[in-house]
Parts: C-alpha cells; structure tokens; sequence
C-alpha cells in the first residue's frame, strides 16, 4: 500500500477515535439535562437527584464543566422548590440548595460571564433567607450576599428571561416604597415574556433556554393571590403555561385547581 495513504488512513482513525468520546459524551450529557429539566416540571425529585450524580462523569470535561455544573445546580435547586410543594422536611430542602449553591459558584468560576449560574445563586440566596427568615441575622446575611449579584447580574445581562424571572418573587415581596409590591411583581414578569419573545434561544441544548413557562406560572400565581385577584387571567396564564409542559406537575395539580376552585367561589 503507499505509505501515504497508509499514513493517512492511520490519522484519521486516530482521529476518529479520539473525536468519537467526546462526541458521545457531549450527546450522553445532553440527554441527561432533557431528564432533569422533565423531571423539573413533573415534580420527580428522585429524578432529579439521579440526574445530578448522573452528571458527575462529565465534571471534568473542561468544553462542557461551565454547564455541567450548572445543570447539576438546576438539578438540585429546582428539587429544592419542588420540595417546598411537597411539604419535604426543610432540612432536606436547604441542603439540596446548599448545594445547589456550591455548582453555581463552581460554573461561574470556570466561566465569569455565565449569568444564568448567577441567577440560580440569586434564586437559592433568595430561598434560605426565606427560611431562616426568624433568624433575622442570618436572613440579613443572605440578603446582603443576593443584592450585589443582582446588580452584577442586571448590568450584565439585564433582558435575561430567567434573571428577570428570579427578579419577581424579590419585588412580590418588597415594600412599596423600596420599589416592589404586587403591580411590579406583575410587571416584572410581562416584561420577562416580552424580553423573551425578543431573543433568540440557543440552539445549544446544554445552554438554558427555560422561562418562558416559567414566567407564565408566575404572572397566573400572582393573579389568584393579588389583593384584587384576576382570575381569568390567573387562569389563562396556566393554560398557556400547560400548552408549552403539558405534564407540569405544579402547574397542571396544584395552581390550576386552585385557579378554578377560586373561580367556582364566586359563581
């Protein structure tokens, strides 16, 4: 055979089989994350923990690490806010945000710019301070960690859909005359969907891509529980929630019903 041909038959073998891995890898990783993100809406926190220790493999995959972490916090963040519907024990909870906590760090040390691992930070913060909200040392603690990466956060990247997202509980429950309350909270999150339907989403599956739904649920929660509820509307944003994730557990058994418990009151 000529040894020209030979070398190169010899390269690109190499070749493949050193591309084939990392390949595989990318796509194993990939179908991980589309796991945790069903699990997410579907309320299955043992999923959600699987997807987490699944991920672990991938660690140390220095084109992937930024985003594995940063699906492993989701993972563990979002099972945290599952948990507070299933009334799990709070112990459990803040250690699943903790650790949460500890991925986001990570993600934003291997990429500084990565806002999406600080608005996971912010949304975690954001939870411990309401749980240890009795210990008013430690809640101020949490809360003088959150107000600067929201600042960071808004300078850096102020049209996120997710960040605006994590914006609106902080508002919900700000006083008026720090610039929150219930009209802003509802603001806030209009403003989410607009700023949503303005970009366009990564065709990357390993980049966050979620909000849409999310901002949905929101904006139908703030609805049911305004002082002047607006329960048509509340309603309507689930619906429209439900067309996008239809096997929203949260959406479809918890807020829906309730919506139309509310409405049925006052017929």
């Amino acid at each position: 055979m000529n040894t020209k041909l030979l070398t190169a038959l010899i390269f690109v073998s190499v070749s493949f089989a050193a591309a084939t891995p990392a390949k595989d890898a990318r796509k194993q990783a990939v179908r991980i994350v589309a796991q945790i993100q069903r699990a997410d809406y579907e309320g299955d926190r043992v999923a959600m923990q699987r997807g987490y220790d699944d991920l672990k493999l991938f660690i140390e995959d220095q084109k992937l690490t930024s985003r594995i972490r940063y699906w492993r916090g989701f993972a563990q963040w979002r099972r945290a806010i599952n948990g507070f519907n299933d009334a799990v024990d709070p112990k459990d909870l803040e250690k699943d945000l903790n650790t949460a906590l500890v991925e986001f760090k990570i993600a934003v040390e291997k990429d500084p710019m990565f806002v999406d691992a600080k608005v996971g930070t912010i949304s975690c913060l954001g939870f411990l301070a309401f749980m240890n909200w009795k210990d008013q040392a430690r809640a101020k603690e949490l809360v003088g960690q959150i107000l600067p990466l929201v600042k960071e956060a808004d300078e850096m990247a102020p049209d996120n859909p997710r960040l605006i997202w994590v914006h609106g509980p902080i508002l919900w429950n700000s006083p008026l005359e720090r610039g929150g309350g219930q009209d802003k909270a509802i603001q806030n999150y209009e403003r989410g969907l607009e700023a949503y339907s303005k970009i366009r989403t990564s065709d990357d599956p390993m980049e966050p891509s979620w909000g849409k739904p999310e901002l949905m649920m929101s904006l139908a929660y703030c609805y049911l529980n305004a002082k002047s509820p607006d329960l048509n509307a509340a309603e309507r944003y689930a619906r429209n929630a439900l067309e996008i994730v239809p096997y929203w557990h949260y959406v479809r058994d918890i807020l829906l019903p309730q919506i139309v418990a509310a409405k049925a009151k006052l017929q």
